[in-house]
């Protein structure tokens, strides 16, 4: 599969897969390499290091939405605290420590902007349809997410689950076992996951429940401390609008990342050919950077180190989609977090893992439509 051109995103993915051959039938399946697949495949093995557990990656881990993130992490799902979704940042991290994935997650907190009534002591004002200031603060903070791709592929392969890149899933046939066609060769498996997010709708059966976008970030060069106070940033808190035009950002060492806008697409495999150096894409980091220069005069002439973007799958709702699969009881599917994936997708894909195994059940997340 051609690799399409993103961008240059800040972090690197420093895992590749040992060549393997595809085994004959395992107990448990895992479509996906990103957040969401790399958690349940290692929290599988965790809970049944008996069991057998195979994880297939189209491309190579991280190449989708994980892995160009903006590496926000954030406690409740985009439509908020849904039934039963318990402490997602606590979750997240005794996770990570069980796993031993060291992702530089820092909880200091995220300041939500808005155009009206403003914190006493609001940091940050700035000019963007009008005067933008922190208007509540909620928990949450950042990771890197290059280090928790990697981390979590090594905590899989530790744990002795089969890891597999380029092994693009054709076609599923819905039978027991389930029968995974792939490059590779074909794979049965007793149950499955798929946590293909914006990707293999056709496989989800998500065709008419989210829309996989192309969103986008850019980091500016690195800015000195008493500009990062000026502008307001300087406590490191991560941030987003509660309002429209929509903005968020988060600092990086010195750099600050911002992030906006949307290039929408009729269908989701028009993101293997997306250039973001041509059409939509450039179009909107060229208004994205010009819209940063106007916030503050500390970034008037600040320059951008990395321009880069990924994919967002956005469900009806806001919800996240985590549910039997339409055809076959023994298959789950996973994703959807409308932009609030980083922390959610590792809590809830160790969910799935616990699901699988019957030790927990499945929400009962209903979208409004």
């Amino acid at each position: 599969m051609k690799l399409k051109n993103w961008g240059n995103r800040p972090w690197t993915v420093n895992f590749r897969a040992k060549s393997q051959p595809l085994p004959e039938s395992v107990d448990f399946a895992v479509i996906g390499g990103g957040f969401t697949g790399l958690a349940a495949a290692a929290w599988l093995k965790r809970l049944a290091p008996e069991k057998s557990v195979a994880l297939l990656e189209a491309e190579t881990f991280g190449s989708g939405a994980s892995g160009h993130t903006g590496g926000m992490a954030l406690a409740e799902s985009a439509a908020g605290n849904l039934p039963g979704l318990g402490d997602v940042l606590s979750g997240y991290q005794k996770i990570l420590d069980e796993l031993r994935v060291e992702g530089d997650l820092h909880l200091p907190g995220v300041y939500e902007l808005g155009r009206t009534t403003p914190l006493k002591n609001s940091p940050v004002r700035w000019s963007d349809s009008g005067e933008l200031r922190a208007v509540n603060e909620v928990a949450g903070g950042t990771i890197d997410p290059g280090k928790v791709v990697t981390g979590l592929a090594g905590a899989a392969e530790r744990s002795g689950a089969l890891l597999f890149e380029h092994a693009n899933v054709e076609r599923c046939e819905f039978q027991s076992p389930l029968l995974l066609h792939t490059p590779l060769g074909i794979l049965r498996a007793r149950q499955v996951l798929f946590a293909t997010n914006a990707y293999s709708l056709e496989l989800t059966r998500w065709e008419q429940r989210t829309e996989s976008c192309f969103t986008l970030a850019v980091a500016t060069e690195n800015l000195t401390d008493p500009a990062l106070q000026e502008i307001g940033l300087g406590e490191g808190k991560p941030f987003y609008t509660v309002d429209l035009p929509y903005l968020w950002g988060r600092l990086l060492g010195k750099q600050v990342i911002f992030g906006s806008g949307l290039v929408h697409f009729s269908d989701w495999r028009e993101m293997y050919s997306l250039n973001v150096e041509t059409g939509p894409a450039a179009e909107a980091f060229s208004r994205l950077e010009n819209r940063i220069r106007s916030l503050h005069p500390k970034l008037r002439g600040a320059s951008f180190t990395n321009r880069w973007g990924g994919p967002i799958s956005i469900s009806e709702g806001w919800i996240p989609i985590f549910e039997r699969h339409p055809e076959s009881a023994d298959a789950v599917v996973l994703g959807g977090y409308s932009g609030h994936g980083v922390a959610q997708s590792v809590y809830l894909g160790a969910w799935a893992a616990e699901a699988l195994l019957g030790k927990r059940e499945l929400p009962k997340w209903k979208s409004p439509g």
